[in-house]
């Protein structure tokens, strides 16, 4: 449901758990439109984490401001990063698909699979254009962060993010929402689409989360993520394993869990304790790494909240799935 705020508050909203919004301006001047579009790609290649609701629920933001949501299903893209056969890629975009839904997303979300529009021949041809005018230094830069392949790169490695901006062009893209690791991509998007003679897109870009074994990034093939539908007692029993050092908030998945997931979504934490322990906390974001950093709070006060909000956030999700 559309909420009828000001185009200040609307902002506000947008701009909330983000870490970059390219530009402000430009994204005031796309909320005048009746309908504008923001869209985001998620490879169809495994289970849905707490990586992904991160920019779902940015994506229920914009809905509620106005945006049309289309979720690309990027199948295309998955084959060309070595996720395996294109019969399997599209059984997990079913699949992730139910997932979207199942976190909150309107019936006005369009889910569009990449095949149904990337082999025909007006695509084909605005790539060739995109390829004439992209250095393949420029390209390959783009894809850096994303690529299974970084040690012995394929030549799908340049093809990928030229797909990526043309994607935009078709499904008429007004604002592209991603993670960190999608920014190059933006740039070549908001650089080259003006030169190809369409307008380029607001970009905005979340956070990143590292994997509970404080990996770089969480994901499902490496095995350090939360699903969306693990029950009850796996996230607890994964949360209580995962990397938590006393007092580093820098790489504590479980500290970005709170701040970029949990915080958005409730504002303040209630951290249960017991009273011989200093008794409960509630805490906004700042008085969280204040407490964490000092030593005040313990990483197993804090695993135990964040397991219990998770179970919550997510249980739309596992009935839904069920």
């Amino acid at each position: 449901m559309v909420i009828k705020v000001d185009i200040e508050e609307k902002i506000k909203i947008a701009k909330k758990g983000t870490i970059e919004l390219i530009t402000e301006e430009e994204l005031r001047e796309k909320l005048q439109k009746r309908k504008p579009v923001a869209y985001i790609g998620y490879e169809p290649s495994g289970k849905i984490h707490v990586g992904h609701a991160i920019t779902v629920m940015k994506l229920l933001d914009l809905q509620r401001i106005g945006f049309k949501v289309k979720v690309l299903l990027a199948d295309y893209h998955a084959h060309l990063n070595g996720k395996g056969p294109m019969e399997k890629i599209e059984e997990m975009a079913e699949y992730n698909k139910r997932c979207f839904k199942a976190l909150g997303l309107s019936d006005d979300t369009e889910f569009i699979l990449g095949s149904s529009f990337q082999t025909k021949e007006e695509y084909t041809h605005k790539l060739y254009e995109l390829s004439l005018i992209t250095t393949l230094a420029r390209a390959k830069r783009s894809m850096a962060q994303i690529t299974r392949e970084a040690e012995n790169p394929k030549v799908a490695e340049v093809i990928y993010p030229l797909m990526q901006v043309i994607d935009m062009i078709f499904l008429e893209v007004d604002l592209a929402l991603g993670g960190m690791e999608q920014r190059k991509i933006h740039m070549l998007a908001r650089e080259n689409l003006p030169r190809l003679g369409y307008n380029a897109p607001v970009c905005m870009h979340t956070p990143l989360l590292h994997g509970t074994d404080g990996g770089e990034k969480m994901s499902s093939s490496k095995g350090n993520f939360i699903a969306v539908d693990d029950p009850p007692e796996v996230i607890r029993e994964k949360i209580k394993k995962s990397y938590c050092p006393m007092k580093e908030i820098k790489g504590n998945p479980i500290i970005e869990m709170a701040e970029y997931l949990i915080l958005p979504m409730y504002d303040r934490m209630l951290i249960k304790r017991p009273e011989k322990f200093g008794g409960d906390l509630e805490l906004g974001r700042e008085e969280l790494i204040k407490a964490y950093s000092s030593g005040e709070l313990h990483p197993l006060d804090l695993k135990n909240a964040v397991s219990e909000y998770l179970i919550e956030i997510f249980e739309p999700a596992r009935e839904y799935l069920e």
